[in-house]
């Protein structure tokens, strides 16, 4: 059902093509309905993914200021154990960052066998920000494409499972969640005058997606553009995803010690 969201290799996007208000028809209590239905299998699967030991997922979550990346974690993910799931959240490269090549800060947080690794913001911000605002050339950002693919597919081969968020909200709603946050203080201080920068640079964002969508959604490491006007519709189809591609990994519990069948706790 969710499959539609997924971006094929190579294939070229047009934002324009995606509503971020979808809802699936469905109304609120469906869809909260099925993502609690959801959340209680990913429960089950992550305590398998960490028992076994063997393989990890990395969930990449993109989006404008305001998009959802802090409520997808929250709702989506806040229910899993804490012990087998990190979360990552990259901010301005500081100096030590900037003194070695643009993945090294990447690399050293992605996730151990058995974890579920989240990026709030990611690897991404360095073909995108850096692109927009013409900090690199367009040469150097093709560069990076393939760097980045070569990247994820290493992790890929080595057990890690990737998957790549976009959450697509419309310029209206993000004005909305905006003057959300100016009217309550408890939210306030999350908003920054620098993000209003960012808002008149929107359709140039919307083209430098599109542009690493294209380059970047491999069949190791798809990007999903998530309709995320509806956060009830945005937590539905990635904790669908999510699952989904843990049943396909047919996760198994390891096999016992030999002999526990005699014992007798005394």
């Amino acid at each position: 059902m969710f499959e539609k969201y997924r971006i094929e290799k190579e294939v070229k996007v047009d934002l324009k093509d995606f509503d971020p208000g979808e809802n699936g028809k469905l109304d609120k209590k469906e869809m909260e309905e099925k993502t609690a239905k959801n959340l209680e299998v990913l429960d089950e699967l992550q305590y398998k993914l960490y028992a076994e030991g063997k393989r990890s997922i990395l969930v990449v979550l993109q989006a404008m200021d305001a998009g959802g990346k802090d409520g997808t974690i929250r709702k989506v993910f806040g229910i899993l154990n804490p012990q087998g799931v990190r979360v990552t959240s990259f901010k301005a490269p500081t100096d030590e960052e900037l003194s070695h090549d643009f993945l090294w800060r990447i690399h050293r947080n992605t996730p151990a066998k058995g974890m579920i690794g989240i990026f709030n913001r990611s690897h991404y911000e360095d073909v995108l920000i850096v692109r927009v605002n013409k900090w690199i050339s367009s040469k150097e950002c093709e560069r990076r494409y393939r760097v980045i693919n070569d990247f994820e597919r290493m992790l890929a081969d080595n057990g890690t499972v990737i998957l790549k968020f976009y959450l697509h909200i419309s310029k209206d709603e993000q004005k909305k969640r905006f003057q959300e946050r100016l009217d309550d203080p408890a939210k306030k201080w999350k908003f920054c005058k620098g993000d209003l920068d960012t808002r008149k640079k929107w359709d140039e964002y919307m083209l430098q997606f599109e542009e690493v969508f294209r380059n970047t959604s491999t069949g190791k490491a798809p990007w999903y553009i998530i309709p995320a006007d509806n956060k009830r519709y945005r937590n539905l189809v990635i904790s669908s995803v999510v699952r989904d591609t843990l049943e396909k990994m047919h996760l198994k519990f390891p096999e016992p010690e030999t002999g526990l069948e005699d014992i007798e706790i005394e």
